[in-house]
This record gives structure tokens, C-alpha cells and sequence, in this order.
């Protein structure tokens, strides 16, 4: 694989978000990872909405396979002491990460297109899978040109679509909680579940900026 440049020395960064709540989010990241593993099984329990997906077979493997693995290894991205004691971990970690990234968004992206709760289900997920892939490869094209801060810009909106299997399951518990009209919150939820993510990440990285 393309070497990956070095990035320069640093004496000091201001972190992103506080220690809190990036401890919380890799947490939640774990944890619907290796959720999402179940469905490497032999037989494993698919939610009726799923199952409907006229794409489900194989692509569902394939996707939960490779965005729980990009899900996993996302938070180990941001770490300023990987990156400065374990850097060839650091990069092979991320080459593994962008690998996840290109096989969950284009199996994404056939199961949006197989999607059977109507067209705004198919347009959202569409979005998130070639925005995903999108900022995923330009992180990834950064760094192999050895533009380090935007190769870390694009890597910020790269996981903030990750999290949107994270932030999926929070708006399905709402919905279920609340007992919402389950096609309609659905659909809805094909947005809500990575745009607020990826606006937040934005105004996360204009606010680093702004700061330098």
C-alpha cells in the first residue's frame, strides 16, 4: 500500500472534544461494534426491516463486518500517544480503518438502494454511504500526500459518519420508547442518524481552527 507520510512534529494540541466524552463515545463505539459482529454468524437474528432488504444477502455481512471493524479501530485514530510512541501501528491501524470504511460504504450503499421502507430511506442511507466513502478517501488521499491537518479534518468527518451506527441505535431506542409510527421515524432517522454528526464535526474542526 501507498506510504503514508509522516506527520511533523508537535509540542502541544487542543483536543477536539473533552476527555469525557470521547471515553463515552468509544465506549458506545465498542459496544455496537461487537454487537453488529452477531451477524457474521451461521444463522444470525435479522430485524424484520432488514430482512426485507431485497440486497440483504450477502451485503449485510459484508457491511456489518467491515463498519464494526472501521467503528472499532475509529477512536484509536485520535490518539496523541499512538500517533507519538506506536506511529507504524497508528498507520497500519488507519490503512485497516479506511478498509472498513470503502467496504462498509459501498455495501452501504447497495443496501440503501435495496432499502424497503420507501425513497427517503434509499436517499438517506445513499447520502451517508457516498459521504462516508467520500470523506473517508479524501482522509486517506491527505495523508498519503502528507497534508497532515487536513488529512485530521477529513478523518473527524470520516468517524462522525462512522458514529452514525451509534447514533442509529439511540434515534430506533427513541423511537421505540416513544412507539412512533415505525416506517415514518424510519425514514426520518435515515438523516438524523449522521447529519447532525457530520455538522458537529464541522463546527468542531472551524472551532481548532480558529484557535491555532
Amino acid at each position: 500500500m501507498t506510504h503514508i507520510a509522516r506527520p511533523p512534529a508537535t509540542t502541544h494540541r487542543t483536543s477536539l472534544v473533552p476527555a469525557w466524552l470521547f471515553a463515552l463515545t468509544t465506549l458506545l463505539s465498542v459496544a455496537v461494534a461487537l454487537v453488529s459482529y452477531r451477524y457474521l454468524g451461521a444463522a444470525p437474528e435479522i430485524p424484520e426491516q432488514i430482512g426485507a432488504n431485497r440486497f440483504v444477502s450477502p451485503w449485510l455481512v459484508v457491511h456489518a463486518g467491515s463498519a464494526a471493524t472501521a467503528l472499532l479501530l475509529g477512536p484509536t485514530q485520535f490518539s496523541r500517544k499512538l500517533r507519538a510512541r506506536r506511529a507504524a501501528l497508528h498507520r497500519w491501524m488507519g490503512r485497516v480503518y479506511v478498509l472498513g470504511c470503502m467496504a462498509g460504504g459501498v455495501s452501504g450503499l447497495v443496501l440503501a438502494a435495496g432499502a424497503s421502507t420507501g425513497i427517503p430511506t434509499v436517499m438517506g442511507f445513499g447520502s451517508l454511504a457516498l459521504a462516508w466513502l467520500g470523506s473517508t478517501g479524501l482522509a486517506w488521499y491527505r495523508a498519503v500526500h502528507g497534508d497532515i491537518g487536513e488529512h485530521r479534518a477529513w478523518m473527524v468527518r470520516s468517524f462522525a459518519l462512522t458514529l452514525a451506527a451509534v447514533t442509529l441505535r439511540v434515534y430506533l431506542a427513541i423511537l421505540g420508547i416513544f412507539e412512533l409510527p415505525f416506517i415514518t421515524g424510519y425514514q426520518a432517522i435515515s438523516f438524523l442518524c449522521w447529519m447532525p454528526n457530520l455538522m458537529l464535526a464541522e463546527w468542531l474542526i472551524r472551532r481548532r481552527r480558529a484557535r491555532a
